[in-house]
């Protein structure tokens, strides 16, 4: 029963709120109840569909569960309908699998995958009854940890935040239960814990690191251990926005394109064995009933042995018709051999990722394609059976002109000509994303385009592109620049961050509930131009990210 709930109030829920299995707790392979002496709440900031699909959060669950002296539990941020009736029903966030009210764990755990999601963890907090601002916790309050991508510039949320977590987190996640429960065995104050937390490697924790200046180095796990792998896996009692077995084959990329966050904060390159991944598989698959595995990293076909990988677990997997899906490839690395095998049960996609319009362009930001090698590859995966393929291109990228838009529009053309060659059926999606220039990169200096910009060169790639075979998408770039205002922001946009919250901002992330009216006034109304935030920084003034060692050189 969620956090002792009547069934009268239960069959209201089912009455009022769309899909109410993401709020019940029928996963299998979900512990039910916990004896830890220490628990800890793995809080996601979105919805369950898209918290259930996230392999980090499946990885942090096994591996503090299997400590011995840990209770782990998982809470996802509760759409619009659902938030209406928790409080209308004085119902705190509460952990899916043990019922119990947030407020009653010892660690609270977010993971930060991106700057929209600030809003949902505002607001679960809230849900939870914790105060926002650290500052004001108790001694009876949970610590609120964050981790992810985001964590590598803690600042914009470290009023909220009691410490971050950064770096792979295997590790470290098992380190920061264990120092917190080292001072609740020795009846430590809050402070004292928060103490204990500093002491950990990767752990930065705002109140006591920020005004020494510390600077915390990222977590780096060496290997990528078959025991971290989560096994058996959760599986979801409805329908996920990945709803298949994910396996990480390889972490780390060596191509070090200059706008990529990721590929500069996971170095170095971790390859999983093939007979490993082989087995994890099957494993995964035979646990859960799953019937597609996906092969996923930064850079799938740099993965050494790909083709033995692929061969290895069709034979393997063949005879229960589960297809094998890989993320975005590079042209020139899909054999014929890869096509078969992925295209030989379910038909999926390809994705390839040219980004810009003309070799300069690519070069200027260490994109390495080849035209001629990404036109064969989509030819050999039509002749392979593969109906589809997508293309992802920034726009607004350092030194971008109308020319490079012309270079854009030209690949779309051809690719849409080799569809046409391949049949009917054959068809490419092109999604455009604006260039939002994030920390720890080499372009974190650089200048962020207006959206009203970025909105000309998507009309002019659209009057210029109409092809029948072509999809073109775009995202919003209202989004990207509230994202990369937050992404690069400092301490103060903290207040933007309350301000929208209070305002109504939920699920920022969501085309369909962002609001940039909300968040224009949550900065005008903290003093904050948008236009001086988003311009270019000098290469030698501090940034706010400065206290974070993300293993990579400002030269």
């Amino acid at each position: 029963m969620i956090c002792g709930l009547s069934d009268r109030i239960l069959f209201r829920l089912f009455q009022n709120v769309t899909r109410p299995g993401r709020y019940l707790d029928h996963e299998i392979n979900l512990r039910r109840a916990g004896k830890g002496w220490l628990r800890f709440l793995l809080a996601f900031p979105d919805l369950y569909e898209i918290g259930m699909s996230n392999l980090g959060l499946r990885v942090l669950y096994h591996v503090i569960s299997r400590h011995p002296d840990c209770e782990v539990d998982v809470a996802f941020a509760p759409w619009a309908d659902m938030e209406d009736f928790m409080r209308k029903e004085r119902m705190p966030l509460y952990g899916l699998g043990s019922g119990a009210g947030a407020g009653e764990f010892d660690i609270i755990g977010f993971s930060l995958q991106h700057e929209l999601q600030y809003t949902n963890v505002l607001n679960m907090l809230d849900l939870a009854g914790l105060p926002l601002l650290a500052r004001d916790r108790q001694e009876d309050h949970p610590l609120v940890v964050a981790g992810g991508p985001c964590a590598y510039n803690p600042e914009p949320m470290s009023a909220f935040i009691d410490a971050f977590a950064i770096g792979d987190g295997e590790t470290l996640a098992v380190e920061i239960a264990e120092a917190v429960l080292g001072a609740k065995g020795r009846g430590e104050s809050r402070s004292q814990k928060l103490g204990r937390l500093a002491e950990v490697p990767g752990c930065y924790v705002p109140v006591v690191h920020g005004p020494s200046g510390h600077r915390t180095t990222r977590r780096v796990e060496p290997v990528l251990k078959d025991e971290d792998f989560p096994l058996p896996p959760i599986v979801p009692i409805i329908p996920i926005t990945h709803d298949r077995l994910t396996l990480e084959v390889m972490r780390g990329c060596t191509r070090g394109c200059r706008f990529c966050s990721a590929g500069m904060l996971t170095r170095p390159v971790r390859e999983r064995p093939v007979d490993s991944v082989v087995a994890l598989a099957e494993s995964g698959i035979a646990a859960t009933g799953w019937e597609e595995v996906s092969l996923v990293s930064l850079s799938t076909s740099d993965y050494k042995g790909l083709e033995s990988l692929v061969t290895k677990l069709a034979r393997s997997l063949g005879d229960r018709q589960v297809s094998i899906s890989l993320p975005s490839m590079r042209p020139g690395t899909f054999s014929p051999d890869i096509a078969k095998v992925i295209s030989g049960t379910r038909k999926t996609g390809l994705t390839f990722a040219p980004e810009a319009g003309t070799d300069s362009l690519r070069r200027s930001v260490n994109k390495d394609i080849d035209e001629r090698d990404l036109y064969s590859t989509i030819e050999t995966a039509f002749r392979g059976g593969l109906d589809s393929v997508k293309l992802y291109f920034m726009l607004g990228l350092p030194g971008e002109t109308d020319a490079d838009l012309d270079g854009l529009i030209r690949i779309c053309k051809s690719v849409g000509s080799v569809c046409r060659v391949f049949g009917k059926r054959r068809h490419a999606t092109v999604s455009l994303s604006p260039f939002v220039p994030r920390p720890l990169t080499p372009l974190q200096w650089e200048a962020q385009l207006e959206p009203e910009e970025i909105l000309r060169r998507v009309n002019y790639i659209r009057k210029n592109l109409p092809d029948d075979r072509i999809r073109l998408k775009w995202r919003d770039p209202y989004m990207s620049l509230v994202e990369g205002l937050l992404a690069r922001g400092d301490a103060r946009a903290a207040g933007p961050i309350v301000t929208a919250w209070k305002s109504g901002a939920r699920f920022d992330g969501w085309t369909d509930r962002f609001d940039f009216g909300l968040w224009a006034k949550s900065f005008e109304s903290c003093n904050i131009t948008i236009s001086q935030a988003i311009a270019a920084r000098e290469v030698g003034a501090p940034l706010p990210w400065d206290r974070v060692d993300g293993g990579v050189s400002r030269r």
